[in-house]
C-alpha cells in the first residue's frame, strides 16, 4: 500500500474515531470553509491530496515553483520600496531621501492624475488634481527636481505610470544623462501596463491598438538601450483592487503578459531578447495561505505558458519576477490601527511567496496620503519580517505543506482554464475591448461585498467588533498653491526654451506617430527640447486618437 493510500485509510479511521464524537459535542463554526476566491477548504490535507512528483522542482530552475533565485533571501533580501509621491517634485524628493535614510532600498514613484492622463499642471483639465494623489511632473524641470541628488546608478526606481510611461521614462533617461549616468547603468521599472487600465483602472489616453504599439515600443527600446531596466510591470494589483478573485488576478495578468509578448514577437524580436526583463506586479490580500499559493502558482504557470507558446531557450525568459504591494482595498477607515495587522499578514504572504520587491501600505491610506510617521512604520514592518521573523532563512518555507501544495495546484489549474477561455475569445486585447475581464471582476466584487453585508465574511471593525466614534489620525494634505507654483514654472519653461529645437522635436514626433517607427527616441528628443508632458500627448492624441469608454474619439 502506498503512503498516500495508507494515509487516506488512516484519515477515514481518525474521522470515525475522533472527529465524529467531537462534532457531536461541538459543531464546526461553519458548514463550509472556503478561501477568499471560493476554493473549498477541506478539514485536513495529507499525502493523498498532492502528487509530489508533479514538477515541484528546485529554486532557480524552471518551472520556478519554489522561487526564481537559487538561494532566494539567504543571498539578498527583497527590495524594500515605499510608494511615495505628492505635491511638487521637491517635496517628493524629500520623502525619497527620508525613506532611504530609514533603510528603504528602492524608490517607488506615484504620479498625480494629470500626469497619468497626459495633461500639464496648468491645463484646465488638471484643475483640482495637481499633486493630490501623486507628484506633478509636467516637464524635464520637474524630473530634475524629483531625482536631485539621488544615486541613480545604485538605487532602482519604480515608476507607476502607464499611458504616459514613454514620456516619464524618457525624462528619467535624459535627467540621468545630464547627471552623468549612462542609459546602460540605470535600473528600475516603468509600469507601462495599459491593458489593465482598460480592464480595471481607467487612466488610458489612446485607443487600445495605439496603446499596445507604445507599450511594445518601450519594451523593444529598453531591450536595446537600457538592458538593466524592466520595461513593463504587468499588473494584477489593480485587477485585484477592483474586486477580482486570486484566480482572476493570476489569469488576467498572465493573459495580458502573453499579449505584450505576442506584440513584441510579432516585430520579429526573439522571445529571449526581451522576456528576461518582463516583470510583474501582484496584490497581497488577507487570506495568507491562498496568497502564498497564488504567487507560487503564477510563477509555475508563467514558466509553462512561455515555454509552450514561444519555445524559449533562455531559462530567464521563463522566470516570473514580481513586485508586491499590500492590498489597499483591504484597509479600513474604521479603527485604522488595525490596518497595521492586515499589512503585516499581507507582507508576510508576499515574502513566503517569494517576491522580489515589496511595498507595505501605511495605516492611514484609507483616509489620505500616508503621513511620514505612518510610512516609516510600514517600512519597519518589512524590516521586522526581514530581520526578526526568520522566514527568510530557508527557501520556500511552506513548500511541501499539503494544504499549500493543493492550493497551488488548484489555483494554477483554474487560472489556466480562464486564460484558455480568454485565448478562445481572441486573446487579451480582444477580450478587453469586449469587456469580458471587467464584467467578471464586477461580478466577483459584488459577490464579495454581499458576503460582507450578510456577515458571511467578517471585516474587523466594520461588520464586527465595531466601535462608536471616529479615530483621530494625522492626515497629510497637499497645499492648493502647488498648482499655482507648477503653472508659473511651466510659463517660465515656455519662455526660456529654444523655440526652434521645440518645433523640430514636435515635428519629428508627429512624423514618427504618423508612421510605424519606434516612438521612444523622438520622445527622448522632445523632452530634452523642453516639450511638456501635455504637449507630447497632444501630438500623439492628434495622430493616434483618444479612447473614451464605449467609444473612440
Amino acid at each position: 500500500m502506498s503512503s498516500a493510500s495508507a494515509f487516506g485509510t488512516a484519515r477515514d479511521a481518525w474521522e470515525s474515531r475522533v472527529v465524529t464524537p467531537a462534532l457531536a459535542r461541538m459543531p464546526e463554526r461553519s458548514t463550509r470553509f472556503a478561501t477568499a476566491s471560493g476554493i473549498e477548504v477541506e478539514r485536513l490535507y495529507g499525502p493523498d491530496d498532492r502528487d509530489y512528483d508533479h514538477a515541484l522542482g528546485f529554486p532557480g530552475e524552471p518551472p520556478f515553483t519554489r522561487g526564481v533565485q537559487s538561494t532566494m533571501f539567504r543571498g539578498r533580501l527583497w527590495t524594500m520600496r515605499q510608494y511615495a509621491g505628492f505635491g511638487t517634485a521637491e517635496e517628493t524628493n524629500e520623502r525619497f531621501r527620508y525613506l532611504l535614510q530609514q533603510g528603504q532600498t528602492g524608490l517607488s514613484t506615484a504620479f498625480d492624475l494629470p500626469t497619468q492622463i497626459g495633461y500639464d499642471a496648468d491645463d484646465p483639465m488638471a484643475e483640482g488634481e495637481v499633486g493630490k494623489v501623486g507628484v506633478s511632473i509636467s516637464s524635464i524641470l520637474d524630473m530634475e527636481d524629483l531625482l536631485s541628488g539621488l544615486p541613480l546608478d545604485r538605487v532602482t526606481t519604480s515608476m507607476t505610470i502607464n499611458a504616459t510611461a514613454a514620456i516619464l521614462l524618457a525624462m528619467y533617461v535624459v535627467v540621468a544623462r545630464r547627471n552623468g549616468f549612462a542609459r546602460q547603468s540605470l535600473g528600475g521599472t516603468v509600469q507601462n501596463d495599459i491593458l489593465k487600465e482598460y480592464i480595471a483602472r481607467g487612466t488610458y489616453i489612446f485607443p487600445p491598438a495605439a496603446s499596445m504599439r507604445i507599450a511594445a515600443d518601450i519594451i523593444e527600446w529598453c531591450a536595446r538601450e537600457t538592458p538593466r531596466w524592466n520595461p513593463i510591470s504587468i499588473s494584477g494589483y489593480h485587477i485585484r483592487e477592483a474586486g477580482s478573485t486570486a484566480i482572476q488576478e493570476i489569469a488576467f495578468t498572465l493573459a495580458n503578459g502573453l499579449a505584450y509578448a505576442d506584440a513584441v514577437v510579432a516585430r520579429g524580436i526573439p522571445i529571449d531578447d526581451f522576456a528576461p526583463r518582463l516583470s510583474f506586479f501582484f496584490n497581497a490580500h488577507n487570506d495568507l495561505l491562498e496568497e502564498v499559493a497564488k504567487f507560487r502558482a503564477a510563477r509555475r504557470l508563467w514558466a509553462r505558458l512561455v515555454q509552450e507558446r514561444y519555445g524559449a531557450r533562455d531559462p530567464r525568459s521563463l522566470a516570473l519576477r514580481f513586485h508586491v504591494q499590500t492590498a489597499g482595498s483591504s484597509l479600513t477607515a474604521q479603527q485604522p490601527d488595525i490596518n497595521v495587522v492586515r499589512v503585516t499578514i499581507q507582507a508576510l504572504a508576499a515574502v513566503l511567496g517569494g517576491c522580489q520587491s515589496l511595498h507595505t501600505n501605511a495605516l492611514d491610506e484609507a483616509l489620505g496620503l500616508p503621513s511620514e510617521s505612518a510610512a516609516r512604520l510600514a517600512l519597519r514592518t518589512q524590516q521586522v519580517i526581514a530581520h526578526e521573523s526568520g522566514v527568510g532563512a530557508t527557501i520556500d518555507p511552506l513548500g511541501g505543506s499539503y494544504y499549500v501544495e493543493a492550493l497551488t495546484d488548484e489555483l494554477e489549474a483554474r487560472a489556466r482554464d480562464l486564460i484558455e477561455e480568454i485565448q478562445r475569445s481572441g486573446g487579451a486585447v480582444r477580450a478587453t475591448e469586449r469587456g469580458l475581464q471587467s464584467a467578471a471582476i464586477h461580478r466577483a466584487a459584488y459577490d464579495y461585498e454581499m458576503q460582507i453585508n450578510r456577515h458571511e465574511r467578517v471585516i474587523v471593525g466594520v461588520n464586527a467588533f465595531a466601535e462608536a466614534g471616529a479615530t483621530e489620525v494625522e492626515i497629510l494634505r497637499v497645499r492648493d498653491e502647488v498648482a499655482h507654483r507648477q503653472g508659473e514654472r511651466l510659463r517660465q519653461l515656455r519662455r526660456d526654451r529654444d523655440g526652434g529645437a521645440w518645433d523640430r522635436a514636435c515635428a519629428r514626433l508627429d512624423d514618427a506617430a504618423r508612421g510605424t517607427a519606434n516612438l521612444m527616441e523622438p520622445i527622448v528628443e522632445a523632452v530634452a527640447a523642453g516639450c511638456t508632458t501635455g504637449e507630447i500627448c497632444q501630438v500623439l492624441r492628434q495622430r493616434l486618437g483618444e479612447h473614451q469608454h464605449g467609444r473612440q474619439a
